[in-house]
């Protein structure tokens, strides 16, 4: 696999794992499951966030909750056909898991550096406070002539900056992945809670060609 194709897509994100593992799908023999864990913010909120593990790299058996890991991979995306429509699935793609006693001091426990195309124009708008957010659909190539489609927030100047950005620019983005809730509605009287995941944005910048 191309080094410059998983340059563009780095997670790291060191947190305590909260469920047990779950069956996913299987590709070539190899079997991969899902798991939950949970990352500190800064404020005293967490993001729970979804990792995709292969059995190869981890006894997925074992029920490791409570435990502390550190996981390196890739933000990915899928399609999930459900209720007529695609929904996009977002996991942390883990190609490193390693244990640590607690998570370090000052250490940066929810990194991400991405590199794609924007797929659409920006949504800039303003809260009633005057806050400005921007939100970003970025496209980020990976082998075989994949893609994963990653949704972005940019707040203040850089969503300023953003939103002058047009469909297919190159950008450069470092942040962290968060998680947020929201209620579905599903019929008249029927709704559900979901989470939605994206990279809040740090820094961005427009690579030029």
């Amino acid at each position: 696999m191309s080094d410059k194709i998983i340059e563009n897509n780095q997670v790291t994100v060191i947190g305590t794992v909260v469920s047990e593992f779950t069956y996913s799908h299987e590709v070539f023999g190899e079997g991969f499951y899902m798991v939950d864990i949970l990352v500190r913010r800064l404020s005293s909120s967490n993001d729970r966030i979804p990792v995709m593990v292969s059995e190869r790299l981890i006894d997925v058996t074992e029920d490791y909750r409570n435990r502390c890991i550190m996981v390196t991979g890739q933000f990915r995306s899928y399609n999930r056909h459900e209720e007529q429509r695609n929904r996009l699935v977002l996991s942390v793609f883990a190609r490193e898991i390693e244990f640590v006693e607690e998570e370090p001091d000052g250490a940066r426990t929810n990194h991400i550096l991405l590199e794609g195309y924007m797929c659409k124009r920006p949504v800039y708008r303003k809260t009633p406070l005057g806050r400005e957010i921007a939100d970003l659909l970025l496209a980020v190539n990976r082998p075989y002539g994949k893609s994963d489609y990653i949704p972005c927030i940019c707040w203040g100047r850089n969503a300023r900056y953003a939103s002058g950005f047009e469909v297919g620019e190159h950008v450069r983005i470092l942040g962290r992945i968060q998680s947020r809730e929201y209620v579905k509605k599903l019929s008249e009287i029927e709704t559900e809670t979901r989470t939605a995941y994206e990279v809040s944005v740090s820094k961005l910048e427009c690579i030029e060609e």
